[in-house]
């Protein structure tokens, strides 16, 4: 079904932390709202924040890599971002927001553009302590999706909760004050 373009992206001069996901979906595009279900619910979870604190522009910019809902693939599942977004807006927007000390790298789209590695989702969150570690700001931190899709994942590496999950939610205390 087509549907109108309705970016859905939240950023500020002020937001220190930004959330860089993979593009709006389904129910985000009809909300207009990022991370407006049960992902967010995880990811906020993962970060330790309340919904008040998660959707305060002015504390958290939240970016993903296409800014519009880019459809279903023919078994009802998201299409993957369009790269032409990107491409065309993300170093631009990025330029404009120089105050970001940590972008929370959601998943292989945000992590392969912005780390510039075609490793897997899993390859490259094993890796987050170097991933934290490298050069220059921002800094990154990988994270797998927090969909559903991903429960089997979770439970297959429970290094994640037992040493990301905790590391997560002190940088975010550290950037929200």
């Amino acid at each position: 079904m087509a549907h109108e373009p309705r970016p859905v992206l939240r950023v500020s001069k002020t937001a220190r932390l930004a959330v860089v996901g993979q593009a709006p979906g389904t129910r985000v595009h009809a909300s207009g709202m990022p991370f407006t279900d049960p992902s967010g619910e995880r990811l906020r979870d993962w970060m330790g924040v309340t919904a008040e604190e998660f959707y305060d522009v002015h504390r958290v910019a939240i970016i993903p890599m296409g800014f519009c809902y880019p459809g279903q693939d023919a078994q009802g599942g998201d299409l993957p971002p369009r790269a032409e977004c990107a491409r065309r807006w993300r170093e631009r927007l990025l330029a404009q927001l120089p105050q970001i000390e940590l972008m929370l790298l959601v998943g292989g789209y945000a992590q392969r553009w912005h780390l510039g590695e075609a490793r897997s989702v899993t390859a490259t969150v094993e890796d987050w302590h170097a991933v934290m570690k490298r050069p220059g700001q921002p800094r990154y931190l990988p994270l797998p999706h927090p969909s559903w899709r991903n429960n089997a994942w979770l439970k297959s590496h429970p290094w994640f909760d037992a040493e990301l999950v905790p590391r997560l939610r002190r940088e975010v205390r550290c950037l929200l004050g």
